[in-house]
């Protein structure tokens, strides 16, 4: 893309993706006048009051970006969901653009959603342009602001998942913080993430499926080979060779349900059982979804038994009954051994 501008400007204005303030034109040296001739002459475009794309044509979102910060000031930084968007971990963009500023100023410009803050310095990640936000504390930001839990998880497993962080560097962040919203709950998520929870669904699969109802303890995204790829499995315990994948897209086009099914064909020429189950099996149905596991499990050589994880708990109605009818059994095997017993010393 070609930029009308004077040499003296030029090396700022392909830094900043063709954006330019007022202020920066004005210390290179641009008349008052020349900035109105090429407004006027639609050769340059207005982004924001006293910031201008110096080129004709739609700006591409860098310019936008680099608009917004030039918009808000100095010591103003990509925040939120635009950091997040700048670090992979939204996509697409949200449409608004995310900007916090140091709380010393206030900022108010239509099209921006300004937030404040007093350690900007401290946020800031090094060495990067438009200047944005570090990963942590883009991730915290949004976790301080995530409408519910869940939402809170899921920036967590997803940074965790895509390697642009780990727990280590997310917990000393966290520990900067005076206030935040889930802290102790926070902490669970962080370690699940370092076990390999990749997503808010194993998350609520490995509290709400596994530990609620006293399962053995299974590993996650494990590495395995089926018909001489390589794939992940979602859960999988080993000593009992079952797998678990969850999934909660609500529909599947019919040559990846194929890829799924010859999968786990695949999978059962090796002795390994594959359970599948969907978000409503986990959020909506994580008791019966444990007492099946379990069943599985037990047939596979477990020799434990699940726990109910309230008084109405299908596991315990169905567990309880199993030991009362196995129990029953062995006293009228008893009974029956006893009277052969008698009549043969008779």
């Amino acid at each position: 893309m070609g930029y009308d501008i004077p040499a003296s400007v030029d090396e700022i204005a392909c830094w900043q993706a063709g954006a330019i303030s007022r202020r920066q034109l004005l210390a290179a040296g641009v008349s008052n006048q020349i900035i109105f001739e090429r407004l006027k002459r639609r050769r340059w475009q207005r982004l924001f009051r006293g910031v201008y794309a110096v080129f004709s044509g739609l700006p591409p979102r860098e310019t936008w970006l680099w608009a917004a910060i030039l918009n808000a000031g100095d010591g103003a930084l990509l925040s939120h969901q635009t950091a997040a968007e700048l670090h992979g971990l939204l996509d697409p963009p949200a449409d608004a653009i995310y900007v916090t500023v140091p709380s010393t100023r206030r900022v108010a410009t239509r099209g921006l959603i300004i937030r404040t803050s007093g350690r900007v310095e401290q946020a800031r990640q090094p060495n990067r342009a438009p200047p944005r936000t570090t990963v942590e504390e883009t991730v915290l930001d949004l976790v301080q602001i995530a409408p519910g839990f869940d939402d809170a998880c899921g920036w967590i497993t997803k940074a965790c998942a895509k390697r642009v962080t780990t727990e280590e560097k997310l917990r000393a962040a966290l520990a900067l913080r005076k206030k935040m919203r889930w802290r102790a709950e926070l902490d669970d998520v962080l370690a699940a993430a370092d076990r390999g929870i990749h997503s808010v669904l194993e998350y609520r699969y490995l509290r709400d499926v596994e530990r609620a109802h006293g399962l053995p303890r299974s590993r996650h995204q494990v590495r395995v080979v089926i018909d001489g790829k390589v794939v992940y499995r979602d859960v999988y315990y080993d000593k009992y060779q079952v797998a678990v994948e969850l999934d909660g897209r609500l529909a599947h086009p019919d040559e990846e349900r194929w890829r799924d099914s010859h999968r786990d064909t695949q999978a059962s020429t090796q002795g390994v059982q594959t359970c599948r189950y969907s978000w409503r099996d986990v959020y909506a149905n994580a008791c019966q979804t444990a007492l099946l596991q379990a069943q599985v499990l037990r047939r596979r050589g477990w020799r434990g038994t699940p726990k109910p994880c309230s008084a109405s708990c299908p596991v315990g109605r169905a567990f309880s009954q199993g030991s009362r009818v196995s129990q029953a059994s062995r006293v009228s095997q008893g009974s029956r051994d006893s009277q052969r017993s008698e009549r043969k010393g008779a």
